[in-house]
C-alpha cells in the first residue's frame, strides 16, 4: 500500500533490527506494530525516546488495548491506528510526518 502511494519503505524483521539500523540512517517517519516479535512497538518507541533519536511515530495495532494508545501518544507518537489500515488516513499521515518540522533530529 505504501509503496503504491510512492513511499521508499524499508521493513525489518525485528524492532531491534530496526533499532541497530536507525544508528546508522534516519528515515523520515516510522511506523510501528505493536504487536512485533522481539521488542513491541511500545518499546521501540520508548528506546528511541531514551536514545533521543527524535523521529515521527505512526504505532498500528490489530488489538487495540485501553490506556496504550495514550500512553504511545502521550511518549510523542503521531497516531495510533487500529487495523484495518485505511489508506487515506495512513497516506495523509505520513504526509505530515515527513514534512519538515523543527524539532526533529
Amino acid at each position: 500500500m505504501l509503496v503504491a502511494s510512492h513511499f521508499d519503505v524499508e521493513t525489518f524483521a525485528s524492532g531491534q533490527e530496526f533499532l541497530d539500523a536507525v544508528q546508522q540512517r534516519r528515515p523520515d517517519c516510522v511506523i510501528l506494530d505493536f504487536q512485533m516479535p522481539g521488542l513491541t512497538g511500545r518499546e521501540v518507541q520508548r528506546r528511541l525516546g531514551l536514545a533521543q533519536i527524535r523521529l515521527p511515530v505512526i504505532v498500528v495495532t490489530a488489538h487495540d488495548q485501553a490506556g496504550i494508545r495514550e500512553q504511545c501518544l502521550a511518549d510523542g507518537a503521531l497516531a495510533y491506528l487500529a487495523k484495518p489500515l485505511q489508506r487515506a488516513p495512513l497516506v495523509a499521515l505520513i504526509d505530515e510526518a515527513v514534512r519538515p518540522r523543527a524539532g526533529w533530529a
